[in-house]
């Protein structure tokens, strides 16, 4: 990230500070794989949740981050700049939706939602280049992330990951 640009947000101010990924999308290589290690800790305190709370708390999270992404987006005056990385938090959250956690399932669902994020099939690819704002930013992770969640209750019905 460019001087000019670092100057434009603060990780004193808590809406950048979340838009930021706690500072992990600050990351010099692969922000958004970076933002997405950083919900981990989320994901695993995400487990201890009844499937309600857990849900609520993802549809919260969702909300609170189309604004969070639209105004630091906003702030840094560059739409969906790849430091902001809380759209890849809610990803990884609902890519984790009610799946039991072990190594394998935490590395599994890791992959497929960087792999979803990153390759972006349709719809995801074109809701990403249509739609602007904090929504805009946040969509395709939504989408990545439900993406991952079916793939992963998959695996788990196959029997592939226990």
């Amino acid at each position: 990230m460019d001087k000019q640009l670092r100057q434009r947000i603060s990780m004193a101010n808590p809406v950048h500070f979340l838009a930021l990924g706690f500072g992990s999308g600050l990351a010099p290589k692969a922000p958004g794989t970076f933002g997405s290690l950083a919900a981990l800790p989320l994901v695993l305190l995400q487990s201890y949740l009844s499937l309600p709370l857990m849900l609520a708390i993802i549809v919260l999270a969702t909300l609170v981050g189309f604004y969070l992404c639209g105004k630091t987006a906003e702030d840094m005056q560059v739409h969906d700049h790849s430091s902001i990385v809380w759209d890849e938090v809610v990803g990884m959250l609902i890519t984790f939706i009610a799946i039991p956690l072990s190594v394998t399932s935490l590395l599994a669902g890791f992959a497929l939602f960087r792999l979803f994020d990153i390759v972006k099939p349709w719809p995801i690819r074109y809701l990403d280049k249509h739609v602007h704002g904090g929504v805009g930013i946040m969509v395709d992770d939504i989408l990545a992330g439900i993406f991952a969640l079916v793939c992963m209750h998959i695996l788990i019905l196959a029997g592939w990951l226990g």
